[in-house]
């Protein structure tokens, strides 16, 4: 689960660490009393989207030239005047894709003299297992071209879990932000709080870019993007109360009401399939034939009819989808419940598509007679490969 900016620096401020000053507001109203609030002189309006790229983004509609998602200015009339531009308008960076983002809330913040630019991520480290912080002295909004030109300037500092953080991680990373003194005790005592953040709140990534050093010469966290582990949501009510649903996929909100794996792609082929491996062997083999999968949907091994009832709507309620192709090899998950699932679906929605259907394993015999009894155009599968062939040929022949 991901959250905005001015939710994560409130989480940062949380744990003592320095961030700057400012407002969210969700109407153009807000924005004067805001800007007077926070007192000048300088001002920065920024974009509040689940995506990076912001500053260098731009509005859809937007004129020749005009400014980005986050906007620098020393004047009250024109931090209302950004307002009005950028709420409810559609932002495109480089990670939403062309469709971009509306921007539905703004942080105004107070402006920052900064001497230098760092960058600053934490994240759980699929190598070592544990979590590992990865800093550059390439701080800014081109830290992925930093990542692809000049790798060698970005060190990563693997923490043991066993001992969690300690004092020569925080100088392993100043020396690798080329701070000293005063500020490399800043820098340490800085990595302390963030990893005290990053597992209280059980975080997979928290993201400082810019880390600034200050004209005055002190830390500041000047962004801040957090990512939060699924699984773990239910240990943190203050977070997911954070949560802003009008930034997410609605068939992802309503899967993850019923424990659904569901991740929406692009492709025309819906699939529902027990296990993750075979799911994503299912997506291969659809590609393989020529087509493109429009989902990787994961029903898990002990679903419910009311589980794979969900799943089945889910799935068709995606207007792309031109034909279903359902891969069950049971185990635990039982094939005369998911057949029993699909068929209560395509009688409370109606099937207006294709529907290939796969079973093997634990009761199969049970559940081809359920899909053949039923009545219903169902397409029988033999094996993976058979299924996949017949649901791109039912697809492409529609």
């Amino acid at each position: 689960m991901n959250i905005h900016e001015y939710q994560a620096k409130a989480v940062l401020k949380e744990f003592g660490l320095p961030v700057s000053r400012g407002v969210a507001i969700f109407n153009p109203s807000e924005a004067e009393a805001a800007a007077k609030e926070l007192g000048g002189p300088v001002w920065v309006v920024k974009s509040q989207i689940h995506a990076g790229g912001r500053g260098k983004g731009t509005f859809k509609g937007a004129p020749e030239g005009a400014k980005g998602g986050v906007r620098v200015t020393k004047s009250i009339d024109e931090v209302k005047q950004y307002a009005g531009e950028m709420l409810g308008q559609t932002l495109v960076t480089i990670q939403t894709g062309p469709a971009g983002k509306q921007v539905n809330r703004l942080y105004i913040e107070e402006g920052a003299q900064i001497a230098e630019e760092f960058y600053l991520s934490m994240l759980v480290d699929r190598a070592t297992g544990g979590v590992a912080f990865v800093v550059s002295t390439e701080g800014g909004m081109d830290i992925e071209a930093v990542a692809h030109d000049t790798p060698e300037k970005i060190h990563t500092i693997a923490v043991d879990p066993a001992t969690g953080v300690m004092p020569h991680h925080g100088r392993a990373v100043a020396k690798a932000l080329g701070l000293s003194g005063a500020q490399a005790k800043e820098a340490a005592a800085l990595t302390e709080k963030l990893y005290a953040a990053f597992v209280a709140k059980d975080m997979s990534l928290l993201e400082i870019n810019p880390l600034v050093l200050t004209a005055d010469g002190h830390l500041k966290c000047l962004d801040a993007k957090m990512a939060f582990d699924s699984n773990a949501l239910y240990r943190h009510p203050d977070i997911v109360a954070l949560r802003d649903e009008t930034e997410e996929d609605a068939k992802e909100i309503e899967a993850s009401k019923y424990d659904l794996a569901y991740i929406a792609l692009d492709g025309t082929i819906g699939c529902m399939v027990n296990g993750a491996g075979l799911a994503m062997a299912t997506l291969d083999i659809i590609k393989l034939y020529g087509e493109e999968p429009a989902n990787f949907l994961d029903v898990g091994g002990g679903a419910s009819e009311e589980k794979v009832t969900a799943a089945f709507k889910i799935i068709t309620a995606d207007p792309n989808v031109k034909g279903i192709l359902v891969n069950i090899f049971g185990g635990i998950m039982k094939c005369d419940v998911i057949a029993n699932g699909v068929i209560a679906a395509v009688k409370a929605v109606g099937l207006q598509v294709p529907l290939v259907v796969r079973l093997e394993g634990t009761n199969v015999e049970q559940g081809k007679a359920i899909i053949r009894n039923s009545g219903l155009n169902v397409i029988p599968a033999d094996d993976l490969d058979d299924a996949a062939q017949k649901i791109v040929a039912a697809v492409k022949g529609a």
